[in-house]
């Protein structure tokens, strides 16, 4: 546990302690009923009600005596649920990408809720042409005048609001950009960046080979096990921006490969 989680208190609201609960089962990897009971001082039934309660958000998936985040089963919960996890450590991030933006030209926009938070950051004054596979990201940099909004197209993926699919690759691929921002599910410091989908990982392949240089925003809590795909090697980026949460001997070894970290 992080001390950036609040410590419990009887008084929590029912949503405020579902978030907590959350955040705790995600940092830990999984959560057990007993100890969150005990943790925020309520009954075993109370828990077991918001365990369900999140189960049906498709943010948590309950297991014998607790619960494991949605996304290790091979699911991904909603963009608008993830969108509301660590919020404080993804405003971080997107502070600290802002300084890489380059003065001029092009870049690529990732989907995810931690690059639709990077994408309010931008600054309003930013002259940039911005290529994105997210309605999320181009809806909100609509609104920068000088910016030059690219949308890839494909099929729409219902739960990211991200186009991701053969066509979108297609679109990628004749593309050569200054700066790639992108996101992940998953990294170690031995396999790099990894995502449970196929279609996702050869897009993000495409994009990285498009960009000259690559910026990877990942915050300290996907940095546990590798999932099914790895689309990136720490060798194909050259910056990683994360919280300073992490454990400094996995800083260590990303950096022995040659990226720059960066914690915010």
């Amino acid at each position: 546990m992080t001390d950036r989680v609040a410590e419990a208190s009887p008084a929590l609201f029912q949503s405020e302690r579902q978030r907590q609960i959350v955040a705790l089962t995600i940092q830990g990897g999984r959560a057990e009923v007993s100890d969150l009971a005990d943790r925020f001082q309520v009954t075993t039934e109370t828990i077991r009600r918001d365990l369900s309660d999140l189960q049906g958000q498709r943010v948590l998936r309950r297991v014998h005596g607790g619960a494991v985040p949605w996304e290790t089963a091979g699911f991904e919960p909603l963009l608008s649920v993830r969108a509301d996890l660590h919020d404080a450590e993804k405003n971080r991030l997107a502070a600290a990408a802002v300084s890489e933006l380059p003065d001029s030209g092009a870049i690529i926009i990732d989907s995810g809720s931690t690059l639709t938070t990077f994408a309010r950051a931008v600054p309003a004054d930013t002259s940039l042409r911005v290529v994105t596979n997210s309605l999320t990201v181009a809806q909100v940099l609509a609104e920068h005048e000088a910016l030059d909004v690219i949308v890839i197209g494909g099929k729409v993926r219902k739960n990211t609001l991200a186009m991701v699919d053969a066509e979108a690759i297609a679109a990628v691929e004749p593309l050569r950009v200054d700066t790639l921002f992108i996101s992940s599910d998953s990294a170690t410091p031995d396999n790099g960046l990894t995502t449970p989908y196929r279609e996702e990982a050869a897009l993000k392949q495409a994009m990285i080979s498009s960009a000259r240089r690559v910026v990877a925003l990942v915050d300290h809590t996907k940095f546990r096990n590798d999932q099914f795909v790895r689309f990136a090697e720490w060798s194909d980026v050259d910056v990683l921006i994360t919280n300073d949460e992490l454990d400094p001997t996995v800083v260590a070894a990303i950096e022995t490969t040659g990226t720059t970290v960066r914690l915010a």
